[in-house]
């Protein structure tokens, strides 16, 4: 039924507009709830309806200001859900000429002035024809934050003759102190069956002929909005000139034939690039948009993601039966992981495409890139694989266990005594403790750990790389240095340790007599891991899958742990060992 005078030609939109709430479709839970308010006489003096685009905001606020306003054919009717569309209140609404029900965009008019003159001056005086003045405002959210402010007011106490209707697209732009005033009704995405009953039922009245997968393909387009189903139909319609099939619905969209998007999505999947890219190219030719193609190549593998997990998400009345079929075999083929990966990078191809000097260079880099992917094993089932792998002769057994060390230096237990905070520099760092008490360093490891804590870095450098010990005895040190050993090495080293322990160190060196720097103990702990390592079965099916890998790092299972550990989040405490009062962000 229409809204408007007949004026030559309308769109479908126009057209085909609802005028009443049985007309709406898809808004089941609104409808039943307005029309249990308006039987029951508790009418909101505000409503706010929001959705998507398309959804039927808009027309059910002129819906509910006309069952507000109308008089009934007879002149004696009260609010209603059913407006009669025929007195003169219902005719005048629609055409949009009422004097007591003000349409207002929000977007032209979003300052206080703009609300101060068009409501918050006129709102006191009384509907001059109508039972009440009703206001709508359209896309309430461009409102601005003075303009809200003006307004709440005056929509929290309205005088008992004033209704105030608001749609919004953006209902989180909108202050809760607004909302809190008002009515709230979420319109929904129409369902893709709805949708084509409802276009089918239109092209039948505009005795149109269309292709069910046409449809279909105007549905999924569409996007859950009414609105821009309706003028995708009208446009499909004056394309067809007669019967419109889903191939002229297809070449207007700009979109590539699904079931060729499948063919090329197998081809990618298979790791033929050739062939991928010969479709790819053929589907250039024919006019789809290269950008277009991507997005269609990602909505497939959310789709089969989907189908993999839910079976029953195939069952889309806009997928032709053969491509359900193909989807489902797909989805049982291709592991998570595949598609997964699939997905990441489409996204990051959809993203270079706006950097690329041309949609279709990028479109063909992307392709080849997911070709070669896609040969590539999982990492399950690369291990998977190489464990399978037959171990070269002179192989040895498994690694050694966790306990075997491995660490290329063991962490050292922290020297008591070593104070961190206070002064400035390195030395800084080394107070005098009370009492010469050196019977906390028994190692030298000790020794070592104390200057790691002094954060003393060019000195324990030093002492890593330079120092070959020959004796150790707390208070004591002997030692060797290498060639390029400081000349003052074992002043300093004797001056910091006599800083951090309040004791005289002797320190001196010798000519002969000294073992390993630590630096150099290290590199052989490492090197003998590395060797045993080498003969370890998986890594040797590593190198034989890989002859190019290298060791980078060695980590221990033991280092694991405690990196874990330390980075793991504290424990919360038992709730029924705190304070009533426990507030868990006061950090006193």
């Amino acid at each position: 039924m229409s809204d408007t005078p007949d004026t030559g030609y309308q769109v479908l939109a126009r057209k085909y507009r609802p005028a009443t709430f049985a007309d709406l479709i898809g808004q089941d839970a609104m409808v039943r709830t307005l029309k249990n308010a308006f039987e029951a006489d508790r009418i909101a003096q505000a409503f706010m309806l929001t959705g998507i685009r398309g959804t039927g905001k808009t027309t059910t606020a002129r819906i509910i200001a006309k069952g507000l306003n109308c008089i009934g054919p007879d002149g004696q009717g009260g609010p209603t859900t059913d407006p009669c569309g025929v007195c003169e209140n219902c005719v005048a609404i629609a055409e949009g000429r009422h004097v007591d029900v003000m349409e207002m965009d929000a977007a032209s008019n979003t300052g206080v002035q703009n609300i101060r003159d068009a409501i918050i001056e006129t709102v006191s005086y009384r509907a001059a024809q109508a039972r009440y003045k009703i206001f709508i405002i359209d896309e309430v959210h461009m409102l601005s934050t003075s303009a809200f402010n003006a307004l709440l007011k005056t929509l929290e106490e309205p005088p008992p003759h004033v209704k105030f209707l608001f749609a919004t697209t953006e209902i989180r732009k909108v202050p809760v102190t607004v909302l809190s005033r008002c009515q709230r009704f979420d319109l929904r995405r129409i369902e893709p069956e709805v949708m084509i009953a409802h276009l089918q039922g239109v092209a039948l009245k505009e005795n149109a002929r269309i292709a069910e997968d046409a449809l279909a393909l105007i549905t999924r387009a569409a996007e859950g909005s009414v609105r821009d189903a309706m003028s995708l139909l009208d446009q499909a319609i004056a394309h067809g000139a007669g019967e419109t099939t889903a191939d002229q619905v297809r070449a207007m969209l700009g979109l590539a034939d699904r079931g060729r998007v499948l063919d090329l999505f197998e081809a990618i999947m298979a790791g033929d690039a050739q062939g991928a890219l010969t479709e790819l190219g053929a589907q250039y030719a024919d006019g789809a948009d290269p950008v277009a193609v991507l997005r269609d190549l990602a909505e497939i593998t959310h789709w089969l993601s989907v189908v993999k997990i839910t079976p029953e998400a195939a069952e889309d009345p806009t997928i032709s039966p053969e491509e359900r079929s193909r989807g489902r075999s797909l989805a049982d083929r291709l592991p998570m992981r595949v598609l997964t990966r699939m997905w990441q990078m489409l996204l990051k191809a959809l993203e270079e495409v706006a950097l690329a000097p041309n949609a279709m260079m990028a479109a063909e880099m992307a392709v080849i890139r997911l070709t070669h992917v896609a040969e590539l094993p999982t990492p399950g089932d690369l291990v998977k694989k190489l464990q399978s792998t037959p171990v070269p002769s002179g192989g040895a057994g498994p690694l050694r266990p966790s306990g075997g060390g491995g660490a290329v230096h063991a962490p050292r237990a922290q020297a008591p005594g070593v104070r961190g905070a206070g002064g400035s520099g390195p030395q800084a760092a080394l107070q005098p403790q009370p009492g010469p008490d050196l019977s906390h360093y028994p190692t030298f490891d000790a020794v070592v750990a104390l200057i790691e804590q002094a954060r003393d870095i060019k000195l324990l450098v030093e002492v890593k790389t330079c120092l070959r010990l020959v004796t150790y005895a707390p208070g004591r040190i002997e030692f060797q240095p290498t060639e390029t050993a400081p000349s003052d090495l074992a002043q300093r080293l004797g001056r910091a340790l006599q800083l951090a322990t309040g004791a005289r160190w002797i320190i001196s060196t010798v000519n002969t007599g000294g073992g390993q720097t630590l630096a150099e103990a290290e590199q052989a702990e490492r090197s003998a891991l590395e060797a045993e390592l080498e003969q370890h079965p998986l890594l040797q099916a590593v190198k034989a899958a890989f002859p190019e890998a290298r060791i980078a790092a060695i980590r221990t299972r033991e280092e694991l742990q405690a990196q874990a550990q330390a980075e793991a989040l504290p424990e919360l405490p038992d709730p029924e060992d705190l304070p009533e009062d426990w507030d868990p962000f006061d950090d006193e």
